[in-house]
C-alpha cells in the first residue's frame, strides 16, 4: 500500500522548515515547487527523522497482553533457556499472537523495520517460524520484517535440531542463527560448520547470538571472522549480536577485534544492556564496524523490562557510553536507524529523495531532544501511509 502525500511544515533531521513529497510511496523532494492536487498533512513544525529500526527482537515469545509473569528464573543462561522452552507450553505462548502484537507496539513507537530471531527447537521445532512468517505477510504494509531462525536451545547438544533449522531456511528464512559455540555446544568448530554450511546452501546471511565474555567470546568471534573471511561473505551479511567480549578491559585486544571486524565486513548488534560489558560504540564506529541495535527480549520469560520504543534504545545507548553532546546523542541516534538498516543490508532506506518514505514525524528542536524527551507524539509513516499516532498503531491485532 503506498500513496502520494506532501508533508508541510516539517523540519527533516531538524532542520529548516520545508516540505517533503511523497509519490508512489518514495520522497520524490524535499522543499522546492508546492505541487497541486495532492493529499497533505501538516507536520506542524515537527522534526522528521527516518523509520526507526529494530535490529534484534524475539517476537515469538513475548508475553505483551498476556497475564502478568510473575519471574523467579534462576541466574545462569541455561536456566532461563530450560524455563523459556517449558513455559511455551504452559503459558500457551502462541507465536502468531505475540509477534503480532509486538509488531503493533513496535511501530507505534516508529519503527519501520524489524529483524527478529525466531526460536527453532526439538520441541516447537518450526511452527514458531510459522506463526511469525504470518504476522509477516499480514502486516507487510506496516514493517519490513526479517526472520532469524535461532536455536535458541542449543544446535549440536540437541540432535535434529540442524535439520530443523534446515527446514525453516526452506520454509524461507532469511538468515541462519547460532548462539555461544563454545558455552552452549561446546564445539566452535561444529557449530560454526553447521551454520554457516546452512548459510552457503541457501545463499542467506548468519546472526549469532555471543554471550560469551573476555577471551572465550574473543576465541568464539575470531572464528567467527575467519569464516566470514574464508567463506567470502564480505558486507553485512555476517551478524555478531550482543557481542559482549567487546566490553573486557583488554584494550588492545579489543582495538585489533574491531580492526579485524571492520576488514571483514561483519557487524555487530548491541542492546546497551547495563548489566553486561558491552562493545565501545564510539570506538566500534571509528574504526569502521557497522553498529545497529535493539530491544532483544521485551516483557517475557527472561525478565519484565522492555517497551519496543527504539528512541527509548537510543537513550540507553548514550547513557551506557557515556554520551552528552548533541552530535554524541545523534550518533547513538544514528546506531538506531542508518545503522541498523546498514546491519541488516537494508540498502533502500533514509530520509532522502528517491528513498521509501519511512519516518516518524515528532516534536522537538532536534534529534537529541527526541531521544531524551522520547515525546509519545509521533506520527509514523511507512510507505507515505501512516500507520500509528501519539503511539499506538492504526490496524488491529489481536
Amino acid at each position: 500500500m503506498t500513496t502520494d502525500l506532501l508533508i508541510t511544515n516539517v523540519r527533516p533531521q531538524g532542520g529548516a522548515t520545508t516540505t517533503i513529497e511523497v509519490r508512489a510511496g518514495r520522497i520524490a523532494a524535499i522543499g522546492g515547487p508546492v505541487p497541486a492536487g495532492i493529499a497533505t498533512l501538516d507536520a506542524g513544525g515537527r522534526l522528521a527523522i527516518p523509520g526507526l529500526v529494530e535490529a534484534h527482537a524475539h517476537l515469538d515469545k513475548t508475553l505483551w497482553g498476556m497475564a502478568w509473569y510473575p519471574n523467579n528464573v534462576g541466574p545462569r543462561l541455561i536456566d532461563k533457556i530450560d524455563n523459556e522452552r517449558n513455559s511455551k507450553r504452559t503459558l500457551d505462548i502462541n507465536a502468531k499472537r505475540q509477534s503480532a502484537r509486538q509488531v503493533a507496539l513496535t511501530v507505534g513507537h516508529g519503527t519501520t523495520h524489524i529483524r527478529t530471531h525466531v526460536d527453532v527447537d526439538t520441541d516447537c521445532g518450526i511452527s514458531s517460524i510459522e506463526g511469525v512468517m504470518a504476522t509477516r505477510d499480514a502486516h507487510a504494509d506496516h514493517v519490513d520484517m526479517q526472520i532469524v531462525a535461532f536455536p535458541q536451545s542449543g544446535l549440536l547438544i540437541r540432535p535434529g535440531t540442524l535439520e530443523l533449522l534446515d527446514a525453516a531456511m526452506r520454509l524461507g528464512a532469511d538468515s541462519v542463527g547460532g548462539l555461544d559455540p563454545c558455552a552452549i555446544d561446546r564445539d566452535p568448530k561444529g557449530h560454526l560448520d553447521a551454520i554457516f554450511g546452512l548459510a552457503q546452501r541457501y545463499g542467506k546471511g548468519v546472526d549469532i547470538h555471543l554471550h560469551e565474555m573476555g577471551e572465550m567470546g574473543a576465541f568464539s568471534m575470531e572464528l567467527i571472522i575467519e569464516r566470514a573471511r574464508a567463506l567470502g561473505m564480505r558486507g553485512q551479511s555476517v551478524v555478531i549480536s550482543h557481542a559482549f567480549c567487546l566490553g573486557m578491559a583488554d584494550t588492545p585486544a579489543v582495538d585489533r577485534l574491531l580492526a579485524d571486524l571492520a576488514d571483514a565486513e561483519v557487524a555487530i548488534m548491541t542492546t546497551g544492556t547495563p548489566s553486561r560489558p558491552v562493545p565501545p560504540l564510539v570506538r566500534a564506529r571509528a574504526a569502521g564496524v557497522v553498529v545497529g541495535a535493539g530491544s532483544d527480549g521485551i516483557r517475557d520469560t527472561w525478565g519484565p523490562y522492555g517497551n519496543a520504543d527504539i528512541l527509548e534504545r537510543a537513550m540507553f545507548l548514550g547513557m551506557r557510553n557515556n554520551l552528552r553532546k548533541d552530535t554524541e546523542v545523534e550518533e547513538a541516534l544514528d546506531v538506531c536507524t542508518y545503522g541498523g538498516a546498514a546491519m541488516m543490508g537494508v540498502s533502500d532506506y533514509g530520509l532522502a529523495v528517491g528513498k521509501p518514505a519511512d519516518m516518524v514525524l515528532l516534536p522537538g528542536y532536534g534529534p537529541t531532544e527526541a531521544v531524551v524527551s522520547r515525546p509519545r507524539d509521533r506520527i509514523v509513516l511507512k510507505r507515505g501511509v501512516v500507520t500509528a499516532r501519539d503511539g499506538a498503531a492504526l490496524f488491529q491485532v489481536a
